[in-house]
């Protein structure tokens, strides 16, 4: 408890990284809050344009793969031009994107738009998680990292509370100049925040690497076995999720027989209740368990709670109580699941690891995990689908988590690469 009331209250050592961990938190909430736009916008797209379940697979893996690539590549630059002029640059042109949504004439226009806002609207992942955690006090790395991802949940609430009136009266295209709400705040950016100081004092020559020479460090030792396992659980993870949390306002339409404004609700006050699972995540991982063991228990937690959901729920109330503890465990898994990627790559590579190993493989878990599922529908049902394509990716993932080291709580980003080391060599002293 004493713990918790000092995070509430933190000495002045700390306001300066709570500064800029709110400056990156809204930076974060409001690009997932236009990104989550299109999940709400599915089933009257589908309507409008007379698409099918095949149309919607080409779409979703077309942009999440193609923004995934380019996705990488901008976090390379995050690791060579710095972390706040690339946040600047990400709200404003992911912003531009979603809005430009309301203006596509079919499906191929639309794949792009929605390649090109995931590619800019997710380097608020990787650019705000390197700030964060290179400015955060070592004893409280892990709740400001885990609290950053808070803005995830934060994000789709604030989007279902535009989507639930603005789709039954306005329409859907209307309801991606919601996206324009975000542009103002990239001058708030520009003006209030500074660049990490880990960052600024890096030598000449790490500043100066290429992204291909990023890239191959990554998968080089010592960082490629770290890279691969991360890159393969986040993958996993992320099948799952996407192939679920895209396709839950659809699910509740066409499953559940929910009214498509009572399904917009539904998910985003689940995804609000979530934030109780992150809050959760953080503080076990930063004071009871690693952070390793932690993200394994929210996990496979979240993948009991998942099954409840598919199959002990039916009605209104009791989908949104089982979706509210599923996405307690599933859900806020992410924040010290980000935590603890954030922190086992050294400042130079940062960005860069946060890029490939993560935000890749939640692309491109998001590019594939929708295919399956909808080829799965229209074979065997929803819930089949869900199931094979939702509960066991995540079991999967959390077995996966375990062949990564736990990393000790409270130590500097530095002495992390120096622990990573000792236990590579079996140094145990």
């Amino acid at each position: 408890m004493p713990a918790m009331l000092r995070v509430l209250a933190p000495p002045v050592s700390q306001r300066q990284p709570l500064k800029v961990f709110f400056i990156c938190w809204v930076a974060y909430a409001t690009s997932q809050m236009d990104l989550a736009l299109f999940g709400y916008a599915l089933p009257l797209i589908l309507e409008e344009w007379n698409l099918d379940r095949g149309d919607l697979r080409w779409i979703l893996f077309c942009s999440f793969a193609g923004g995934g690539v380019v996705l990488v590549w901008l976090g390379t630059l995050t690791d060579r031009l710095g972390r706040k002029r690339m946040l600047v640059g990400s709200i404003l042109a992911s912003s531009g994107f979603v809005a430009g949504h309301s203006l596509v004439a079919g499906p191929i226009g639309l794949a792009a738009l929605r390649g090109a806002a995931i590619a800019t609207g997710g380097l608020t992942y990787p650019v705000s998680g390197a700030m964060v955690t290179e400015v955060a006090p070592a004893r409280w790395r892990g709740i400001y990292a885990g609290l950053l991802q808070t803005g995830y949940p934060a994000g789709w609430f604030l989007a279902a509370m535009f989507a639930a009136p603005l789709l039954t009266i306005l329409g859907w295209r209307l309801l991606f100049l919601v996206g324009l709400l975000s542009i103002p705040y990239a001058w708030v950016v520009h003006r209030t925040l500074r660049e990490s100081q880990r960052f600024n004092t890096q030598d000449a020559e790490h500043r100066s690497l290429g992204s291909r020479d990023r890239i191959s460090m990554l998968l080089r030792p010592p960082y490629r076995s770290r890279t691969v396992t991360l890159f393969c659980a986040q993958f996993l993870f992320v099948v799952a999720y996407g192939g679920t949390a895209l396709l839950f306002p659809l699910y509740f339409t066409e499953e559940r027989g929910f009214s498509i404004g009572s399904s917009a609700t539904l998910v985003g006050f689940g995804n609000a209740i979530a934030i109780i699972g992150y809050l959760g995540a953080a503080l076990v991982g930063e004071f009871v368990l690693s952070r390793r063991n932690t993200v394994v228990v929210w996990t496979l937690a979240g993948a009991l709670g998942f099954l409840w959901l598919v199959w002990g729920t039916q009605g209104y109330g009791d989908s949104l109580l089982a979706f509210g503890v599923m996405s307690i465990f599933f859900y806020g898994a992410a924040a010290v699941k980000f935590a603890f990627v954030a922190e086992v790559f050294p400042t130079e590579l940062r960005a860069t690891g946060l890029a490939l190993a993560s935000s890749l493989a939640v692309t491109l878990g998001t590019a594939i995990g929708p295919v399956l599922v909808l080829t799965a529908v229209d074979r065997w049902g929803w819930d089949i689908a869900f199931s094979m394509f939702g509960a066991i990716p995540l079991f999967l993932a959390g077995i996966f988590y375990l062949f990564l080291t736990p990393v000790p709580s409270g130590i500097e980003v530095e002495e992390v690469q120096l622990h990573l080391a000792r236990e590579a060599r079996g140094d145990v002293s």
